[in-house]
């Protein structure tokens, strides 16, 4: 049996757990204890996929076609060694912020009068809807399933982010919605125009047949996917809506929205470019949105009082960095992009997860209203202060391996919009240290009492605001995951380069889908196409 036939359990055992929440809604208990339990024999299995393609020199890749109906005609999922590691990372994480979340519920119901807006019974079911939405997402092999991913995930997280009710979280839930649907209509609206122009939206089919198309054709679906993708992936300048909607949710809520969402925008824009769409005939417009990405993001952040939208920014920004890598259509890019985006999933999602601890034991996630944790909660201190230097970019973590992965593959490049994101990639490097160590300075460095209109929360008695243990392991966890991010940077990145270097092959991914003989026609037919880095020789 093919490692593949597994495949489909990754988006099966999530739906099953969210119908099991659902019936128990009026026991938590059991429902914290099925949503865990089926999220993380999920995560074990995802594990199995990604140490099956591990090792594979030959690209990795493996295909089921699901209900017998054989390609390009049926739903297909493929596995190969980046949507492998992407499913991993993913619900990793996702796993983390459903035991933060727990422990959240747990505590406030515990705390009686608190005045906290703690998951009620609808979040554990929409959760695992979510994470089955984004498995799908990583799996689909036609772009209609791909669609069908973005829904879920997206149906789901306009419960999840509208849960309290509060005024504040609907008028940002609404302009979520608003955008979501937008790109979710012009993405429909790109594939009714795809399947019109090929009579097919299998992905491995387009890769054979849309070469054959006219070029004014080509450009025009190119680019209506790109921008379905980049309003999702939040680059500039379609990343406006981002910073109002994401800090007024849930800290979970904001923590996997964080981590997850954009980052599966970025991952369609990555399958578009390398097997739809290759070649680097918008690599010059991609890195003009990575720079103004990276830039219009950082300078958002430093003009931030408050955490969680500083973080919100610093989210933006670093997108433009996994673009750069992309628009680069090299292997050494692609791979620092694939690691950069492991990277960037743990550590941003553990950010948020310190934020809503600060704002628990500090009643405000203000910078002006927030001082002394350092001295108040020296273990919090720590759980800020590892994810932020690894965001920065401060050797030898995570972050500063990604990116100097990145410049050293804009210098190889050499091109001058290439160089000049190299120069931008360093500056936007030392904003964020900038922006982080402001942070430090003014939410755990200075004096309690020099805070601005302290809630009284932060000059409470440490006994009277003790934080959840169970939320400060699940935050530790990630924060660990971040640093192994580091220490397993050898393996992993040499994963990712076998991972880009199948993907701008194409040849694995069309043959484990259709057959040698398909992979053959699409290599000839890059290579005599105009403009493609493969007919140049560019890249393998």
């Amino acid at each position: 049996m093919s490692i593949a036939a597994f495949a489909p359990l990754a988006v099966v055992l999530p739906v099953l757990g969210a119908a099991l929440a659902f019936m128990l809604l009026r026991h938590e208990r059991a429902q914290r204890v099925v949503t865990i339990s089926v999220l993380a024999l999920t995560f074990v299995l995802e594990c199995f996929l990604l140490a099956s393609v591990w090792g594979d020199q030959t690209g990795g890749t493996y295909a089921v076609a699901l209900g017998g109906w054989a390609p390009p005609w049926g739903i297909t999922l493929v596995v190969d060694q980046f949507s492998s590691l992407m499913l991993v990372v993913s619900t990793a994480v996702s796993l983390a912020v459903l035991v933060y979340a727990t422990g959240q519920g747990i505590a406030d119901r515990a705390a009686e009068g608190a005045g906290r807006d703690g998951p009620i019974s609808v979040f554990h079911p929409s959760y695992m809807i979510l994470v089955a939405g984004v498995s799908n997402a990583f799996l689909a092999g036609d772009l209609f399933n791909l669609y069908v991913g973005f829904e879920i995930l997206l149906t789901a997280s306009y419960v999840l982010m509208t849960l309290g009710g509060t005024g504040p979280r609907i008028r940002a839930g609404v302009t979520y919605v608003v955008v979501s649907v937008v790109s979710s209509l012009l993405f429909l609206l790109a594939i009714g125009m795809v399947y019109g122009a090929t009579g097919t939206v299998n992905m491995a089919d387009l890769a054979v047949k849309l070469g054959a198309l006219d070029p004014g054709v080509q450009a025009l679906l190119h680019v209506m996917l790109l921008v379905a993708f980049g309003i999702k992936a939040a680059v500039f300048p379609l990343s406006f809506w981002l910073p109002d909607s994401y800090p007024t949710a849930p800290a979970p809520v904001t923590a996997v929205f964080a981590g997850l969402l954009t980052k599966v925008g970025v991952y369609a824009m990555v399958r578009t470019e390398t097997l739809l769409f290759p070649g680097d005939r918008l690599n010059t417009p991609l890195m003009v949105v990575a720079l103004a990405t990276m830039l219009v993001g950082i300078l958002g952040a430093l003009a931030q009082t408050d955490l969680k939208r500083l973080l919100s920014f610093t989210l933006v920004s670093h997108i433009g960095y996994m673009v750069f890598g992309l628009a680069m259509s090299t292997v050494l890019g692609l791979a620092a992009a694939v690691y950069y985006v492991a990277h960037h999933i743990t550590v941003q999602t553990s950010l948020f997860l310190v934020a809503g601890l600060i704002e628990r034991r500090a009643g405000s996630s203000s910078h002006d209203r927030v001082a002394g944790l350092a001295r108040l909660s020296p273990l919090l201190a720590l759980l800020y202060f590892l994810p932020a230097m690894n965001l920065s970019g401060i050797p030898p973590l995570s972050g500063f391996l990604g990116k100097l992965g990145l410049l050293q593959a804009g210098v190889e490049l050499g091109t001058a919009p290439a160089l000049v994101l190299v120069a931008a990639g360093v500056l936007v490097s030392l904003l964020t240290l900038l922006a982080m160590a402001r942070v430090w300075n003014r939410v755990f460095w200075r004096s309690p009492e020099d805070a601005e209109d302290p809630d009284p929360a932060l000059l409470a008695p440490a006994s009277a605001t003790a934080l959840p243990h169970t939320m400060v392991g699940a935050t530790a966890g990630l924060v660990v995951l971040g640093l192994a991010l580091t220490v397993f940077a050898g393996p992993l990145f040499r994963l990712a380069e076998r991972s880009a270097g199948a993907m701008l092959e194409r040849t694995a991914y069309i043959s484990a889908v259709l057959g040698p003989d398909a992979a053959a026609a699409a290599a000839r037919d890059a290579a005599l196409a105009p403009g493609t880095a493969t007919g140049r020789g560019e890249r393998p």
